[in-house]
């Protein structure tokens, strides 16, 4: 599996909140279990599932799963 962020299954705050265009500090406030945003916990870090970001977008934007690259 390569370095790429784009390959990766699993992305650090530091890789997600840009991916999701916002900072840090509001990605880690919207970080279940305080926010909705979906995350796991390995040891001492915090990681976003890239499949559920995509999923947690659809939420919000109102798509269904219907997509075509899903």
């Amino acid at each position: 599996m390569s370095n790429d962020p784009a390959s990766k299954l699993l992305l650090s705050a530091r890789e997600a909140a840009p991916a999701l265009s916002i900072s840090q500090r509001t990605l880690w406030s919207l970080t279940q279990p305080r926010g909705p945003i979906p995350s796991i916990r390995l040891g001492a870090r915090v990681l976003y599932p890239v499949d559920a970001l995509q999923k947690w977008i659809d939420a919000q934007t109102g798509e269904t799963e219907g997509r075509a690259d899903a």
